[in-house]
Parts: C-alpha cells; structure tokens; sequence
C-alpha cells in the first residue's frame, strides 16, 4: 500500500495532493493518506464520493487523521 503524509498542510492541499497521488494507479491498489487538518474528514470522503474512489477506512488517531482509499 502506497502512503503520503500530509502533516501540517492545510485545505486544500491535503485534497490536491490525494489527487495526484492516485493518478496512476490501478484498480484495486491503495493509498493511506495522513493529514493533521481536521476539515480533511469532511473533505477526503466526499472527494471520494464525487471522484468515484472507494473509502475503506477513516478514522482520527489522537491528532492525526487517516484514511485509506481505494481505487475502483
């Protein structure tokens, strides 16, 4: 599983740099992303949604964020 840290960026970074880095990818493969912005679990689900990406998991540990996306 292929992973990004996006510590200490804030919207809408945190979105655009998801983005690119699932360009590329094929289906099945996953990305887990880390954020600290707190508007990242509003804004990462529901870019998947729009984006037609399958969120597996999304959950805060103590002051990060993290989620793994799958791609369709």
């Amino acid at each position: 599983m292929k992973e990004i840290n996006l510590e200490r960026l804030l919207c809408p970074m945190p979105v655009i740099k998801t983005q690119n880095a699932l360009r590329g990818m094929q289906s099945g493969e996953q990305l887990k992303v880390i954020c600290t912005d707190p508007g990242t679990m509003h804004d990462i689900p529901a870019w998947c949604k729009v984006n037609d990406y399958i969120l597996v998991e999304a959950k805060q540990v103590e002051d990060k964020y993290q989620f793994v996306i799958e791609v369709k």
